[in-house]
């Protein structure tokens, strides 16, 4: 499986999902014209990661901003993860927010109240 990498722009995240470590790791700002579309390939890989390598996934989320159409594309992704994570995969979910970003906190907070996914906030 190869891993996946979307450079960072103004108004996308940067991606970077190592096939061979399962790390994850979204960054940045998230308010692409069509988040669906920019979405779709991240699902995709996470769709073929789960079923073919069955590994231990970290999810490291670093994100600025999102647009409510982009948090409707993570929520949906983050459950993707949580029913992997269910079904015994080993999973766990790093927020990392600006400490005096409590916008932030709040929507990583949100994001993880209705998943089992181990979810740590942490500030930086």
């Amino acid at each position: 499986m190869e891993s996946l990498q979307i450079a960072r722009s103004k108004d996308t995240l940067g991606v970077n999902f190592n096939a061979k470590t399962g790390v994850l790791t979204l960054e940045g700002s998230s308010y692409p014209e069509n988040p669906v579309a920019f979405f779709k390939p991240l699902t995709h890989w996470l769709r073929g990661y789960i079923q073919e390598t069955h590994g231990v996934l970290t999810l490291n989320i670093n994100i600025g901003y999102l647009n409510t159409s982009s948090s409707k594309c993570l929520i949906d992704f983050l459950e993707m993860l949580d029913k992997y994570y269910r079904a015994g995969g080993p999973v766990t979910l790093n927020w990392h927010y600006e400490a005096d970003d409590e916008d932030m906190l709040e929507s990583g907070r949100e994001m993880c109240e209705d998943l089992e996914i181990p979810c740590t906030m942490i500030p930086v």
